[in-house]
């Protein structure tokens, strides 16, 4: 599954099958760990957005500012279109999320659903994922939450986000997987992983251990 870490596998992707397509969970399998950490005044950053009706459920659900971005042109586009009278604070943004172009500290929280375990298939894997964990550390605030939605198990990705230079406490959380054709394993890893989900929420300003 090589290709899910390239950029050009994506704008193939979404140019050949525009239909909304959501990895591992809808809205309503994680809404309850999301109201704990967010509120609906929450400014929020999706990384790697794609077509998910993610954001889409959550804004249905009163969280409104939401921020969408992802590295294909093709689906970015589509979804400007499709979401156009959403509002101002309802966007989706071309942009490379190892390199964002926002300020620091601009968001209260980030989800990212599925992105991380696919750039962990590419090549340059695990700078690539830290250079996105890196700059998701360096656009939420002082309290922000960075909320990850993961086929990998623990043992395969607090390595890349327990690391000393990041102020948050992270705490994993399991959800069982909805359907057989939302739980496709991107990860060669993960292959033999029980039948859930982990949920990493990592939270800046928050003593190291602490339980959410």
């Amino acid at each position: 599954m090589s290709q899910y870490g390239k950029a050009e596998y994506w704008e193939e992707r979404y140019t050949r099958d525009p239909e909304p397509f959501d990895w591992y969970q809808r809205f309503a399998g994680v809404k309850d760990l999301v109201s704990v950490c967010f509120t609906p005044e929450s400014k929020l950053l999706n990384v790697g957005a794609g077509n998910s009706r993610l954001s889409e459920e959550m804004f249905d659900e009163g969280y409104q500012n939401i921020t969408n971005i992802d590295i294909s042109h093709v689906v970015t586009k589509a979804m400007q279109e499709k979401y156009k009278d959403k509002g101002p604070n309802f966007k989706y943004l071309h942009m490379d999320a190892r390199a964002m172009d926002f300020e620091e500290g601009a968001f209260d929280g980030a989800i990212d659903k599925g992105t991380l375990d696919a750039i962990l298939c590419g090549e340059s894997s695990s700078s690539n994922a830290q250079k996105v964990i890196q700059e998701v550390h360096r656009v939420l605030g002082p309290k922000g939450v960075f909320f990850i939605i993961s086929y990998g198990l623990p043992e395969h990705r607090l390595q890349y986000l327990e690391k000393p230079e990041y102020d948050w406490n992270v705490v994993v959380k399991q959800v069982h997987k909805p359907t057989i054709s939302t739980s496709i394993a991107i990860t060669n890893e993960d292959k033999d992983a029980p039948n859930v989900h982990y949920i990493y929420i990592c939270t800046k300003g928050q003593p190291k251990g602490a339980k959410q």
